[in-house]
Formats: C-alpha cells, sequence, structure tokens
C-alpha cells in the first residue's frame, strides 16, 4: 500500500523534492540550489539544464535517503517558479537560451509599449494581468525576436515553451523520446496568453506578442486525476504517477488549507506573494492586483484568487548578504536589527525589478533614504525587514478595496518567516495577528495535497483541514500612531524610487 505522496518544489534559488505522509508531516526531503545569471543589470537567467539536473539528483537522493521505492508513493506533484520562461527543441531537448527569471526586466520597453498604444487594456481584460516585465509573454517574444533561428524554429514547431513545471513534466515524462508538454490553469494563467474565462491560449492575446500556438503546451487542471503521465527519468522514481501541477503560490494556498472565499495566506521567499481566495468570481482589481487562478481540482470549477505580487523581500537579505557583505548569513539579519530599537529614519524600498503590486513600475529601482551619520548597518538591517512588511501592507490595503474584506489575520510561510522579529514587524505595521503552520514548506505540502486528492489518497479538503495546526503566534504590539507614521514615512520613500529609469 502506498503511504506516501512527494512533490518536486522548483523554486527561484533551488529545487526541493519532499516526501509526505496520510498526517501532511515531512518524512524526508532533500534541496539543491542553482546559479543566479546576471549577464547585466536588470537580467536574470537560469540554466534550465542545471534546474533538470537538480530536480532529478532532489529526486534520487530523497527517495533513496528514504528508503522508499515507487510503490511506496501514491503520486507526484510539481510546483514551481512561475512566469519564467524555457523554449527549449522538443527533437534535442536542449534549450535554444537560457531560462529568462519571473524578476528580469529586460522587456520593459515591450510592457511599456502595450501600455502606451492601448493593447494593454486587451491583455487585462483577458488574462487578468497588466502589461508587465513579470510575465512569461515578453519573455518569449524576447527570446524569438533575439536569438538567431528561434523565431523559424517556433514557426516549423521544433521550438517549444513552458515555465519551469513544464520544462520539468516534459524531461520527467521522457524529453525528446515522448516527453509530455502539458501545464496547468494555474500556471497559464501567469504567462498574459491564457483567457481567465475559457481556461484556453487565447488567439488575439497570441498575435500581439507575435507566438506561434504550437508552442504552447496543453492546459490541464492542477490536480488531475487522469495524470500528466508517469516517470520514465531518473530511473529510481520510474512509474510514479504524475497527477498535480501547481504555480507555487497557489501551491502554498493549497498548503494552507485557504479553501473557503475570503481566506488568505502570504508566502515569504524570494518575493512575496499574498493571495485572496474569491471562490467561483473572477474578481476585477481595481487597485493594482492580479486577477489569477487559484486552482482547479478535477472537472470541478476553477477557483479565482486576488493576488499581490511583491518582486523582492528574501531576496533583500540576499542582497545585503551576498552584495553588500554585511551579514554573513540570512539568519544573521534577524540578531543585527535587533541591535536597533528602531529603523533610525532609515527606509529601504528594494525595488531591484522596479516595483510589482500595486505599484507596477518598471522605471522603479531601489532607494536607501533618511540617511544620517547616526545610522549603523544595524538600521539598515532593521530597514530591510520593515520593508518587507510594509510591501506587505501595500498589498493588503489593495486587496481591501478591491473585495471589501478586511483582513481579521494573516497566515503565513515560507523562509522568511523563520525570522521571528520580521513576523512580530509584520503583525504591528498590518495591526492583526499573524499565525504561522506547523508545517512552514506548504509549497511543497499544496502540490502533494493536489497530487493525493487527484488519487483518492485524501477524501477531500475537509480531510487536509485537519491537518493544519499553528505554530506560532504573533500579536500587533505598535499604536495606532506607531503604525500610521510608519507607514507615511514608508509610502514617502516608494515615491524617491519612481522615474528612475527610462522606458519610453
Amino acid at each position: 500500500m502506498a503511504d506516501f505522496v512527494g512533490a518536486i518544489d522548483q523554486g527561484t534559488t533551488s529545487t526541493r523534492f519532499m516526501i509526505f505522509d496520510h498526517a501532511g508531516n515531512e518524512r524526508g526531503r532533500h534541496q539543491l540550489e542553482h546559479e543566479q545569471i546576471m549577464p547585466r543589470a536588470g537580467w536574470l537567467e537560469h540554466d534550465p539544464t542545471e534546474i533538470w539536473e537538480r530536480a532529478s539528483t532532489v529526486l534520487q537522493t530523497a527517495i533513496n535517503r528514504a528508503g522508499l521505492a515507487p510503490s511506496d508513493f501514491a503520486a507526484l506533484g510539481i510546483t514551481n517558479q512561475r512566469e519564467t520562461a524555457v523554449v527549449w527543441d522538443r527533437r534535442t531537448g536542449r534549450p535554444l537560451h537560457n531560462a529568462i527569471v519571473w524578476q528580469d526586466t529586460r522587456t520593459d520597453r515591450i510592457a511599456s509599449a502595450l501600455e502606451r498604444d492601448g493593447r494593454g487594456d486587451v491583455i487585462r481584460g483577458k488574462s487578468g494581468l497588466p502589461p508587465a516585465t513579470y510575465f512569461s509573454a515578453p519573455k518569449v517574444q524576447w527570446i524569438l525576436d533575439n536569438v538567431d533561428g528561434a523565431r523559424a524554429a517556433a514557426e516549423r514547431g521544433d521550438a517549444i515553451f513552458g515555465t519551469t513545471d513544464t520544462w520539468l513534466l516534459w524531461n520527467l515524462t521522457g524529453g525528446p523520446d515522448g516527453g509530455v508538454h502539458v501545464t496547468d490553469v494555474t500556471n497559464a494563467s501567469r504567462t498574459m496568453l491564457m483567457s481567465l474565462q475559457t481556461l484556453d491560449w487565447d488567439d488575439e492575446l497570441l498575435a500581439i506578442f507575435g507566438i506561434p500556438r504550437g508552442m504552447l503546451p496543453a492546459i490541464r487542471p492542477s490536480s488531475d486525476p487522469a495524470g500528466y503521465g508517469e516517470v520514465r527519468l531518473p530511473a529510481v522514481a520510474r512509474g510514479l504517477r504524475l497527477t498535480a501541477d501547481l504555480g507555487d503560490q497557489q501551491a502554498a494556498t493549497v498548503g494552507q488549507v485557504c479553501f473557503d472565499v475570503g481566506e488568505a495566506k502570504n508566502t515569504y521567499g524570494t518575493g512575496n506573494f499574498l493571495l485572496l481566495n474569491t471562490g467561483a468570481e473572477l474578481v476585477r482589481s481595481e487597485h493594482g492586483l492580479l486577477t489569477t487562478i487559484c486552482y482547479q481540482f478535477g472537472d470541478a470549477a476553477p477557483v479565482y484568487a486576488l493576488e499581490g505580487s511583491i518582486a523582492v523581500t528574501g531576496a533583500a537579505v540576499q542582497w545585503l548578504r551576498d552584495q553588500l557583505g554585511i551579514i554573513s548569513g540570512a539568519a544573521e539579519v534577524e540578531s543585527l536589527a535587533r541591535q536597533v530599537p528602531d529603523n533610525g529614519g532609515v527606509y529601504f524600498v528594494p525595488a531591484f525589478s522596479g516595483l510589482f503590486a500595486p505599484y507596477w513600475r518598471s522605471d522603479a529601482r531601489g532607494a536607501i533614504v533618511g540617511l544620517s551619520r547616526y545610522n549603523t548597518n544595524a538600521h539598515l538591517a532593521r530597514a530591510t525587514l520593515e520593508a518587507i512588511c510594509y510591501q506587505t501592507r501595500d498589498v493588503v490595503d489593495s486587496m481591501a478595496k478591491d473585495s471589501g474584506v478586511r483582513l481579521e489575520a494573516l497566515k503565513v510561510d515560507g523562509g522568511v518567516t523563520a525570522n521571528d522579529l520580521c513576523m512580530q514587524l509584520q503583525a504591528d505595521i498590518l495591526g492583526v495577528p499573524v499565525s504561522r503552520p506547523a508545517v512552514a514548506e506548504t509549497t511543497a505540502l499544496g502540490a502533494a495535497y493536489a497530487a493525493g486528492l487527484a488519487v483518492g489518497f485524501w477524501r477531500d479538503t475537509d480531510e487536509l483541514r485537519a491537518n493544519w495546526n499553528e505554530a506560532q503566534h504573533w500579536t500587533p504590539q505598535w499604536s495606532q500612531r506607531q503604525r500610521a507614521e510608519g507607514y507615511a514615512g514608508w509610502q514617502k520613500a516608494v515615491g524617491r524610487t519612481l522615474d528612475w529609469v527610462d522606458t519610453g
């Protein structure tokens, strides 16, 4: 009898494989980082071949360390960094270019032109997304227009596209030897090429970006009893059924069991992503949020969500470590920030990739403001943690305006939630309690839940709810005046980042 479900979690900085039992407890894992390739300012790439090799290795290592066989698994799910675009040759399996990562801003002129000539309204109306460098379509257009032979290969049907879930599914199921070319509705909804109403690729959107329909994968439900095929490589996982595929933030929403309308979660990773379940209702944002697919289980109707996407949060801590060298490890930022009682008047807006929700300003760039001789590296560390929390407040306020739902508490997950000071600051800045679950890796857990639901490993979502347990809770300690003054300073700082880059 199969006692476990597995999940590949292919993220922006690393890939992991996790094993869960029926109670949702972690029973094994392995994780490897991959290279962040920055050819020039504002550009960020990944090597798709390296990502596939890392995924294969973590899968093999975790299964071997746990002493398990494919027959011990009911199913396998995949979750992934969204919007990152891979174009490869279906005959050879070789990428035509490095993957262009969701944070990459090389397509800012494409996005700006769409907004100026009115096509942005068409894109918003059909896909629920604004023209922005964030999404996949302009990245694919850039590859077709700038890589020798890419457009001709696409028109011949040799070059195909996928986000990283599609790339991994294709390789897992055989690659050039019969690999399955599929994605799910959550990932497709992040491309700017899918209609939210039809759940299919839209010919008018494809024409806007000059992308041949033949490049695109088939769109399937996020949790699919029919499955997407069986694993053929690596050999240790051969025969394992692939039954779930979700973008990472939608997977975390499932892992946080936000199945009712009005339930929300915030994931703190490279960036922050706050999703609010809006149920069967497709809510159009008037305040800078994204309308997206939350999940689709089997042949049930899709569930929609409002999302606030923030480009740089945990990545700002990495910047302190890797570029400035003021900390030696991410965990050190908390102890450094605790050396001071407040930010000393310093605000750090990490608009390295422009500003995402709710501003959508690709012309913005990072700024540290309010400095005086009094300030130290501890003030900058604290300002970095506050930036994570203030950006979340920007999104929460917009979500309340769009949905009419006032947040009563916030469920949180992701690596940054291990930072107790940051989570206390989040409660203080929002003015609502913050709750972290016992299983913090909710992205992988959500993919496992979706895979298990597809094959009856879990009967229904009520059974998943019973697995959720709180590990830690933070309540607000700031006064209303502190909260208002702090946020006013943040908004002033954001204003200083705008109009820095010419995108005309």
